[in-house]
């Protein structure tokens, strides 16, 4: 593996996440992995793995970066929370965050281990309605900057029309949703541990550290920003769309093997995984350019990846 150029990688993961508390973390986590080598795939071999635990993922993940420490892991959940909430939090870093989240407050917010009228009505989704602070004049603040920027603003006057076309048909969601189609909080709170357990096992986090040479990188990614516009739920829509991209990028997409594609096809979680592992393929090199971020706000809030993105 080491005949890699500067700025390409030995290995590329892409993790569909899952906050399911129960068994069903099995079948709902999923990951897309291309290594360098013998493959017909962009000049590798690319699997698609399900059936592990938040933890096994996470030991698996510090396994691989052992192996191929040239590696990308992008994880679809959000690294973080808005920068006013952490500062009411007391925490000044995001890793204290994560140590503040995984210390119980995370299942707290989440209803587990309080009474219903302990609740913080700040987290809501189904049967919770979203509370009015969070409506009207205060819609933007219950979303990070990343998150209002790739969700919102490019609809907006002015906005990048290729970028809200990505977006088109999907509300857009904040990680205070807990519940409800496409709630994105409840994964991302139960990720938090996880994350501290890969940055605690060599793991550099952007954009709160900077890309380093022969350290493997873990960045936050959004499956919509990746896959485009498509009917993710339907099988047909997957299956047309592997077969459209097989047709246009036979470099990219037509070295698949079968059960890799039968994966995909048949799971919309395999589906993300794959076409976004692919995607990261694709600018791969572009991850050795991420620096920390130094923007106030951005430092504690993150930001999502997408092809070319900065700090």
């Amino acid at each position: 593996m080491g005949g890699s150029s500067v700025g390409e990688l030995d290995r590329v993961v892409a993790v569909d996440w899952s906050g399911d508390k129960g068994p069903g973390q099995r079948k709902k986590i999923w990951a897309g992995v291309w290594t360098r080598g013998a493959g017909r795939t962009a000049g590798g071999r690319v699997t698609l793995e399900t059936g592990r635990t938040r933890a096994e993922l996470t030991e698996w993940l510090v396994g691989l970066a052992k192996e191929t420490p040239r590696m990308v892991v992008g994880m679809d959940c959000c690294f973080s929370y808005p920068s006013w909430f952490l500062r009411e939090c007391g925490c000044s870093t995001v890793f204290e965050f994560w140590e503040y989240v995984a210390g119980g407050c995370g299942e707290r917010w989440l209803g587990t281990t309080c009474a219903e009228e302990e609740r913080d009505l700040r987290f809501w989704g189904r049967p919770h309605k979203r509370p009015a602070e969070f409506s009207g004049p205060g819609y933007a603040s219950m979303m990070r900057a990343t998150d209002w920027e790739n969700k919102v603003a490019q609809g907006l006057e002015g906005g990048d029309p290729v970028r809200a076309a990505l977006m088109k048909g999907v509300q857009p969601k904040s990680p205070f949703q807990i519940g409800g189609a496409g709630a994105v909080g409840t994964g991302s709170l139960r990720a938090m541990e996880w994350l501290m357990r890969l940055r605690e096992g060599g793991f550099r986090v952007w954009p709160f550290e900077d890309f380093s040479e022969g350290r493997p990188l873990l960045v936050e990614m959004y499956t919509r920003l990746l896959t485009g516009p498509v009917a993710k739920s339907n099988p047909s829509a997957r299956k047309a769309y592997l077969k459209a991209r097989k047709m246009a990028e036979p470099g990219l997409y037509g070295g698949l093997a079968r059960s890799v594609v039968v994966g995909a096809e048949g799971s919309e979680d395999g589906f993300d995984a794959l076409v976004c592992c692919l995607e990261m393929v694709r600018w791969q090199t572009e991850f050795a350019g991420l620096r920390r971020a130094t923007d106030e706000t951005l430092k504690l809030e993150g930001i999502t990846w997408r092809p070319g993105v900065s700090s």
